[in-house]
């Protein structure tokens, strides 16, 4: 059963999370635990790979971590002290579990086990080059080019090979991958997609955030470092930076929207740049009004910023019920909107009579923001500003992150104005490039390299789009088509 709420479609969604242990007794339940911790990241499957020295065993299924691997005869049958695991939304390749990760081949030197967080933005055509000289795939993820390139390599040993097929692929990718001689966990050169490590005990561990090393007891030891590979074997790690040395650009929406708010990210708290955000936002953008609200959850630590910065009281107006998984089935505008007030509700005699001011994270198509503006409006409101705590998001992600095409981006078609007017609101504002690394703790954004990749906000995107720059056309006549419609 797929699990992701329709409520939420209108925001942008991090493609998955991994997690990684090397040298721990029953690694496969420390990865079941570290995959819960990241199921924010992913919510249509999950699976986890184990090696026990001599074979790998393997388990995906769709849904949750929950349901699938909190069973004792499921993590039995996943025995070893090596063992990696992934939670996905898919952004390449269809909802299917022939392309639930870690994905898994027998190659010549061995098993190869690869859990893919990112996007490889030339895969179709490295999969249109494998495909001409002869490889078959067995899925429709692009996360499989990377096991064929390094199948195809011409290298002798498994690391030359995985290394020379990294220097072939574009996009984003942190990694984990298991092989019969150990663990490799690795980052992309710019360091798009985040990739941590911690210790517990004598055992390794990586995780796309360090909230999931909390929940096992793992101490943080450091961020996986931009184009490095950790390598473990038999209890020993050894770093190598095998790729020329660039300005990393990590994903500023991590900060943003994509990691849980107790994650620790480059040494600052997602919590606290979160809150920073909002108070930068009230500077820039302030407004009369006697309520500041959140959209929950993702809103909430902005508007504490927004409240404090501005001195509105900060209150719970709008409330989430913690029980809706999948919105069932829907059969008419009517119920569709009631369907809505399923997961969020109006605090009525809060609101009656009140200016309120909305906060939230971003805004995607636009859908939510009016259906959260509606509810106000019927709830009493007086009046009905909204804030965003990120710039307009104008540009698709082609580096991980589930992003509609451009066309049906609304900041991308609509100028402020017009978009106060489509979601019914009585003004609305966004923090400005500027405000947003400020809030990071920078000076200023640097124009020409900047510190982090914000292409869904600029355009400025830190590498080459091969496949995208091939399908331009198509996405230009979309637009002109849904501008024209």
């Amino acid at each position: 059963m797929l699990t992701t709420n329709p409520f939420d479609d209108d925001k942008l969604r991090e493609e998955c999370g991994i997690f990684g242990v090397a040298g721990a007794e029953g690694a496969a339940a420390l990865v079941a635990l570290g995959l819960h911790a990241l199921q924010h990241r992913g919510q249509e499957a999950a699976g986890i790979s184990a090696f026990d020295g001599h074979e790998f065993h393997t388990h995906r299924a769709m849904g949750h971590v929950a349901g699938n691997f909190d069973r004792d005869e499921i993590i039995r049958a996943l025995p070893g002290e090596v063992a990696a695991g992934h939670v996905r939304y898919s952004t390449t390749g269809e909802t299917a579990l022939r392309n639930v990760q870690p994905l898994y081949a027998d190659l010549a030197s061995g098993g190869f086990a690869v859990a893919h967080n990112g996007n490889i933005s030339n895969a179709l055509r490295l999969k249109r080059d494998l495909v001409r000289q002869g490889s078959i795939f067995q899925s429709t993820s692009d996360t499989e080019v990377i096991i064929h390139l390094v199948a195809t390599s011409s290298y002798r040993s498994l690391l030359d090979k995985f290394i020379d097929a990294l220097k072939r692929v574009e996009g984003a990718y942190s990694l984990i991958c298991m092989t019969p001689e150990g663990m490799i966990a690795c980052r992309d050169p710019l360091g798009i997609r985040p990739l941590v490590m911690g210790k517990l005990g004598d055992a390794y561990i990586f995780a796309s955030e360090t909230v999931a090393l909390d929940v096992v007891g793992a101490d943080f030891v450091r961020a996986v470092d931009p184009g490095e590979l950790v390598i473990v074997q038999n209890g020993e790690l050894r770093s190598i930076q095998p790729f020329k040395r660039v300005g990393p650009r990590p994903c500023i929406f991590e900060y943003v929207y994509f990691s849980r708010p107790d994650s620790i990210s480059e040494d600052r708290s997602i919590y606290s740049v979160r809150k920073a955000i909002g108070a930068q936002l009230a500077v820039e953008d302030p407004v009369e009004a006697d309520l500041v609200i959140p959209v929950p959850d993702s809103g909430t630590p902005a508007a504490i910023g927004y409240a404090q910065q501005s001195g509105i009281p900060f209150e719970l107006g709008i409330i989430r019920s913690h029980y809706v998984g999948r919105t069932f089935i829907q059969p008419g505008d009517k119920v569709r909107h009631l369907g809505v007030k399923l997961k969020h509700n109006a605090n009525r005699a809060l609101i009656q009579g009140k200016r309120v001011v909305l906060i939230d994270d971003s805004i995607v198509r636009g859908t939510t923001s009016l259906k959260i503006v509606q509810m106000m409006r019927e709830a009493g409101a007086a009046e009905v500003h909204m804030r965003i705590a990120s710039p307009p998001t104008r540009h698709s992600c082609f580096y991980g992150v589930d992003t509609p095409e451009r066309a049906k981006l609304l900041a991308a078609k609509l100028d402020l104005g017009e978009m106060t007017e489509f979601i019914h609101a009585d003004s609305l504002g966004f923090v400005s490039i500027e405000g947003l690394y400020k809030a990071l703790g920078e000076a200023s954004r640097f124009d020409g390299n900047p510190q982090y990749c914000d292409a869904c906000f600029t355009g400025d995107y830190p590498t080459t789009l091969t496949d995208q720059d091939e399908l331009a056309p198509v996405e230009q006549f979309s637009m002109l088509e849904e501008r024209v419609g």
